[in-house]
Order: structure tokens, then sequence, then C-alpha cells
């Protein structure tokens, strides 16, 4: 009988906290030994010299078969979604169960676990609450955050997700009292709704628009607000998307009050503009996301707010929608406009190669930073460390091996995802 199941010989084992050449030993799914030559027998070895051996990434916001509230049809199923994650080096995803007005939580949670079981990978979820009430507060919310589902989402835009002030604040203190963390969707719901009467009514329907309906200023105050509700309560949260300066510098004077505010980006913040929201419906459509992609200016900024701690995770927010199918992002007719196409990305499989050609091969970050932005980070925030997110003894065997000089064309013919476009067509990286 062999001593492991698995070596994994030769390779520069990144961690957040270190880097080091060893063998990994890894039994039952766990890493049992770590070694700079490590003995014994093994039933398979990868040669993993001149290689980085890494965690396996843990993105913590991606929407997979989930209902939409604003029109279309999620494109992913469990198994295509968390395929494509684990072959861009994922290995952990969290999820949305969502909650419509007027209905009770569990039961959707309930179905959610079900159509999850087809996963390939890890998981969790996080549970969208659209309506607060005494029920959802009192009686099914405790349970199952107890029952580990630690973590809640909002939104502060969306007309059938959106809550308001003292809504945010009854989930904060359901979410308070029983140690959940809040994630947010920071968008002001009244400026946007404005903008957008007033483009469609001039008759400003094209793509380009939706960047002009949704500014960085409703973000930064949105931001604002919900930091402030939080820091009334003493509350964690974490804002998602974080797309700009002006938002990520609400986050920052936060945090250095003491705030328990956290937050995270996306690669499409880092390689779109609202440049590439122009052209035709179809084409625009392809980069449409909310927030929408800002300015090179915002981009780096982003980078900037990395390196000083301000954002400290990078999630792919993978929300697929299909181009070319009835119920996808055209669900509304060929000639929508820009507030009728559905909203988000595709960007599971491509997350970590894209932030590890722009951020370390750019020089931008570290290795052992794309660790932690990508993996270790989330695992930490969101309970599942030190399970998920480093490669130590009794961790589990989760972990992807890099090629940190291969250069990649990405085309949608590559990629395994069940999405029939990805918006990075023709883009080129390099490590994968």
């Amino acid at each position: 009988m062999s001593d492991f199941d698995v070596i994994i010989k030769g390779g520069v084992v990144v961690n957040a906290s270190d880097t080091t050449r060893a063998d990994i030993g890894i039994k039952d799914g766990r890493i049992v030994a770590l070694a700079e030559t490590l003995a014994g027998s093994a039933t398979r070895t990868i040669d993993a010299a001149g290689r980085m051996v890494m965690p396996g990434g843990v993105d913590s916001h991606c929407h997979i078969a989930q209902p939409s509230s604003g029109g279309g049809q999620n494109a992913e199923s469990w198994e295509s979604g968390t395929r494509s994650a684990a072959c861009g080096g994922t290995t952990t995803v969290i999820a949305f169960s969502s909650q419509e007005k007027g209905e009770s939580i569990k039961p959707m949670v309930d179905a959610y676990h079900e159509k999850a079981k087809q996963a390939c990978i890890d998981y969790s979820f996080h549970i969208i609450i659209s309506d607060p009430s005494d029920t959802v507060v009192n009686d099914e919310l405790p349970g199952l955050i107890e029952s580990g589902l630690r973590s809640l989402k909002l939104f502060m835009t969306y007309p059938k997700n959106r809550v308001d002030d003292r809504e945010i604040l009854r989930i904060f203190e359901v979410a308070r009292r029983y140690g959940a963390l809040v994630c947010v969707h920071a968008e002001n719901h009244d400026a946007i709704m404005y903008m957008t009467e007033k483009l469609i009514g001039a008759g400003l329907g094209a793509t380009k628009y939706h960047a002009w309906c949704k500014p960085a200023l409703v973000e930064r105050e949105a931001c604002q607000r919900v930091i402030m509700l939080a820091e009334l309560l003493d509350q964690p949260i974490q804002i998602f998307h974080v797309t700009c300066e002006e938002a990520a510098e609400e986050i920052r004077r936060a945090q250095h009050r003491g705030v328990k505010v956290f937050a995270e980006t996306c690669p499409q913040y880092f390689v779109l503009t609202a440049d590439d929201l122009e052209g035709d419906q179809r084409q625009g459509a392809r980069v449409l996301c909310s927030p929408a992609p800002r300015s090179v200016p915002d981009q780096q900024a982003l980078w900037r707010h990395i390196n000083s701690g301000t954002i400290g995770n990078v999630t792919s927010d993978h929300a697929p929608y299909n181009i070319d199918a009835v119920d996808g992002k055209f669900w509304a007719g060929d000639n929508a406009p820009f507030n009728q196409i559905a909203n988000g990305v595709p960007g599971l499989e491509t997350r970590m190669p894209i932030v590890f050609s722009e951020g370390v091969v750019k020089g931008r970050i570290d290795a052992q930073q794309f660790v932690a932005l990508t993996s270790t980070n989330a695992a930490k925030l969101f309970g599942v460390y030190p399970q998920k997110g480093t490669i130590s003894i009794g961790a589990d065997a989760d972990i992807c091996i890099w090629d940190a000089e291969k250069k990649v064309t990405i085309t949608q013919e590559m990629l395994h995802h069940d999405t029939d476009y990805t918006p990075y067509e023709g883009m080129d990286v390099t490590g994968w």
C-alpha cells in the first residue's frame, strides 16, 4: 500500500504568507506532508518542477443556475459552472440562494442545494434577502446562519431586489446577533432610475448609455451610506465589485476609522472600460454589467487600493447570459434598450489567469499577493480557512499548478462554460 495517494514533486509552493520549494504529500484528499524532498511511495506522482504550486482559488461571488430578477435566463448549470471554475484554477465557489419578495427563504435554500448537487468542486451560498419580513428575520435566518450559511447578500438597487435603509438595518441587526457577514451591491437606486428614465425618454437606449445611467458617483454615494448604516450597528460588511477610485476612497476612509468594511473587485474592471460598451447593441451587450466598466484611471486606482490593502479580494461576479438565446442577454428583443439587456458577464474560468497576467506578470503584485487576492483572503473572510486557501498540513488538497510563462490567447472555443461567448475574446494572457 502506498504512503500517499499523490505526491507533487519539485514545485515552488506559494502561499499568501511565504514561498518555498517543497514536495507535497496528499492522502484521502488532504495535505498530510510537506518536505524539501518527500520520501515514501505514492499511487500517483506529479512533476511540478519549474512551476508554481498554489492553493486552489476561492471565488466568493458567482451566479450559477440562479433565477434572474431582471429578465433573462442564467446560462450556467452547477455542473458546467463548476467545471469551468476548476479548469481556471478555482476549487471553491460561493454562489447565491435568492429570495423573491413575499417568499420564504428556507424552501429556496433547500431547492438550491438540490441544484448544487451537480457541482464538481466545493461550494457554499450567500443568502440574498429581498424582503426582510418578521418571519424571515426572526424565524428563518437565525437557523440558516447557525447551520453554516454565514453570509447574507443585499441589493441597494434593482426594483425586484432592492432593500431600503430601514430594511438594511433590519438585516444588519439579525446578522449582528448571529454572527453573519453581510455583502452589499452598492448603487443609488433612485439616481439610476432617474437617469435611465431621462436617457430612454431622449431616445438614448444604446448600450453605451448604460455607463451614463450608472456613473461612479452613484456607487460612491451608496458605499458611503451603507458604511454609515453598518457603522451604526457595528456590523461587518463586504462591498461587492468595487469599480472606481471614488468608491474605494470611501471604503479606505471607513477602514481607517476602524469600521469593519471589506472590499472586492473583479477582473472585468481591470481590463474593460466604458468605451467597450460602444458599438452596436450585440457587441456592447457582451460587456454590459453592473456596476458599469469605468476608465483607465479607475483601473489604475484599483491596483493602488489593492496594494494599500483597501481591496482584499478579486472575484469573478460570474453572471452568464447567452448572446444568441431568446432567453439570454436579449430576452426583451434584439433591439432592446440598455435597461432591458440582461446584466452580467461570464468569468469563472478566466478570473485567475487575468489577475495573474495583469497583476503578477505586469509587476503590479507579487505571487503571494495573487494567492491572497484569489484564494486566502476569501477563505478567511467566509470562514473556510485553513481548510481552504492554504497549502499546509491538514488543509484540503485543493491545489492548482501554474505555468507562469505560458502564453494563451483566450477564445470561446477553449473555455469550458455553457455560455456562448466570452467578453475576453482574443485577449492575450501570460500564466495558465
